[in-house]
C-alpha cells in the first residue's frame, strides 16, 4: 500500500531515473494526467501496466475511489505529462487525502522544469521563489505589484501565446532593465535560453515569435 509520485521527463525521454522505471514496473496501477502522453513513456520503457486518467477535471470525483483502492493494499504510481506531480500539475489533492488517511506517500526525485531554468539563467538563485502559472486577470495587478519589490529571484511558467504580453507587463511594473532569462523547450532538440534585460528579451521574442514550453526567470529587486 503506497502512492508513488513519479517525475516524468520534461522533453527528453532519457531523463527518467532507473528507480522511477523500476517503481513503474512494480506498481499495480499507473495514474496518468494524459494517458496518451504517459503511454508514450511507458511504451518506450516496455512497461505494460493498467493506466487510468487522473487530472484536474476528474480528481475530485475519483479521489475517494482511489483512496479506497490504496487502503485495500494497492500500490499506485502517479505520472503527470512532464515534471513532478503536484508542481503546477495534479497531485496535491490525492497526496493530502492519502496523508489524512494514513496511506504512505513517496515522491521520487527527478525532473522539474524550473530547476534547470534557474540554474542556467546566470541569475543569482541562492534565494528564489516559484510562482507557477501567473493569474490571467484576477490578482494579476496585485501579484505584479508584489513582484516589483521582491528581492529574491523569481521563476514562473508561461504559455507561448502570452509570453510577450507578460514580458511587457513586467517591464511596466519592474522597469526595462531587470535581468531575466526565458528558457524554451528545455531538454529538447531546439532548447533555447534567451538572456538579457526584460526589454531585450521582450523585443527578441516580439520579433521572432514564440513556440514551445516556457520558463521565465527574473532577477529580484536591488
Amino acid at each position: 500500500m503506497k502512492l508513488y509520485l513519479i517525475p516524468s521527463p520534461i522533453g527528453n525521454l532519457a531523463d527518467i531515473t532507473y528507480r522511477a522505471v523500476k517503481v513503474l514496473e512494480e506498481a499495480e496501477l499507473v495514474l496518468a494526467e494524459d494517458t496518451r502522453t504517459s503511454g508514450v513513456l511507458l511504451k518506450h520503457y516496455q512497461i505494460n501496466k493498467p493506466v487510468t486518467p487522473y487530472h484536474q477535471h476528474n480528481e475530485h470525483k475519483i479521489v475517494q475511489h482511489l483512496l479506497q483502492q490504496l487502503q485495500s493494499g494497492k500500490t499506485m504510481a502517479l505520472l503527470t505529462d512532464a515534471g513532478t506531480p503536484g508542481v503546477s500539475d495534479p497531485g496535491f489533492l490525492l497526496v493530502r487525502e492519502c496523508i489524512r488517511a494514513g496511506v504512505p506517500v513517496e515522491c521520487l526525485p527527478g525532473a522539474t522544469a524550473f530547476v534547470p531554468a534557474l540554474v542556467n539563467s546566470g541569475i543569482p538563485m541562492n534565494r528564489f521563489i516559484f510562482e507557477g502559472f501567473l493569474p490571467l486577470k484576477k490578482g494579476r495587478h496585485t501579484l505584479f505589484t508584489q513582484l516589483s519589490t521582491e528581492e529574491r529571484t523569481f521563476a514562473f511558467y508561461e504559455s507561448p501565446m502570452r509570453l510577450v504580453k507578460t514580458l511587457a507587463d513586467l517591464i511596466q511594473y519592474l522597469g526595462p532593465d531587470r535581468q531575466c532569462c526565458v528558457s524554451r523547450e528545455l531538454t529538447k532538440m531546439f532548447e533555447e535560453n534567451k538572456r538579457g534585460t526584460l526589454q531585450e528579451v521582450h523585443d527578441y521574442f516580439l520579433a521572432k515569435g514564440v513556440k514551445g514550453e516556457i520558463v521565465v526567470v527574473v532577477q529580484g529587486a536591488d
